[in-house]
């Protein structure tokens, strides 16, 4: 056998490991599990103390709220849209659910519903402005973004404290073995669960996916478009409730000042767990790998005592390297 055949040979081995490295690394959700693995692996040899139980529990904890945020973020981003006024969405029904429970006597269960039900009809708003006036989704939810502040500083500009039992409950917590989990936690994960399953195993999940990757096809296929929109926005602001519930059960409080960034962080979420800015590609449960990633950069950086702006430094740069691989994912592509 010839030098140069054993030399083609070997040259064709090496590229179709490279190939079946590449195909890999291109999975989803592989990328972003990657980066959570190497950057739990790096804080856990700078500091003892991140490994632990209740450090870990700690994470979980502080991402519950962006976490949440960003599921039904990945919703809407899957259509190819952006909802820039989740944050300011979900203090207004967080601050709607503890003023009646506080200051009108409304039973806890109903403030929970009514401020369930304003969450979801900004998102049912949104939605019919997209789909049915054709209004770019980045234009749209910032106009509602600048609503949802409006009203909530017109309707409350103070802490409500003294909460009742029942709206914060779910900032209570279990033990499992040392470890305190809360409830919040738990609810959470469920939320994530409930959304992976919808998405991968219903009709209505795979519709998603088809109008992010092409609206004019899946029209043509017999699906409407616009209602499909409309229940996307619609089931995304009722998760936003979800999450302002949340924040009551973590900060103990109803604060009109809550969520100014949290658009931000719940897109950063989304964007990291590799769920495509261009639609149709993404996973929740990557989103929830991204939320991780900022919770354990965060934390980690802080047990290491580094100021709490290079925390944020650190952020915004890993967006960055999240989207540039989109990009460049999505041109190799077309």
């Amino acid at each position: 056998m010839s030098d140069a055949l054993v030399h083609d040979r070997s040259q064709s081995g090496w590229e179709r490991i490279r190939r079946n490295i590449t195909h890999f690394l291109s999975l989803p959700g592989v990328g972003p599990t990657l980066a959570l693995l190497i950057a739990s692996i790096f804080f856990a040899t700078q500091t003892d103390k991140f490994l632990t139980g209740r450090n870990l529990s700690l994470v979980v904890q502080q991402v519950i709220v962006v976490g949440t945020l960003a599921v039904g973020q990945t919703l809407v981003i899957l259509t190819a849209g952006i909802d820039l006024s989740n944050g300011m969405v979900m203090a207004l029904g967080s601050v709607i659910m503890t003023s009646l429970a506080v200051e009108f006597g409304v039973p806890p269960a109903i403030a929970i519903i009514i401020g369930l039900l304003i969450t979801t009809a900004f998102g049912l708003l949104n939605g019919s402005l997209v789909a049915l006036v054709k209004l770019p989704p980045f234009i749209v939810t910032l106009g509602t973004l600048n609503i949802a502040y409006a009203v909530t500083r017109i309707y409350r500009t103070t802490t409500i404290s003294n909460l009742p039992p029942a709206i914060t409950f779910l900032g209570n917590t279990f033990t499992v073995g040392e470890t305190a989990i809360t409830y919040g936690s738990v609810v959470m994960i469920v939320v994530y669960l409930v959304a992976w399953f919808v998405l991968r195993e219903t009709s209505w999940g795979r519709h998603v996916y088809a109008v992010g990757d092409n609206p004019e096809a899946t029209r043509l296929a017999g699906i409407s478009t616009t209602r499909l929109l409309i229940s996307v926005y619609g089931i995304a602001g009722f998760i936003y409730g979800i999450a302002g519930l949340l924040l009551v059960a973590r900060t103990q409080v109803g604060d009109p000042q809550a969520g100014q960034t949290a658009n931000l962080d719940s897109i950063t979420a989304v964007v990291l767990g590799g769920t495509s800015l261009f639609g149709g590609r993404g996973s929740v449960l990557g989103t929830l790998i991204g939320a991780l990633i900022v919770g354990v950069f965060r934390n980690g950086l802080q047990l290491m005592g580094i100021p709490s702006m290079y925390q944020v430094l650190v952020t915004g740069i890993l967006v960055i390297l999240a989207v540039s691989v989109d990009q460049l994912s999505h041109r190799g592509q077309a």
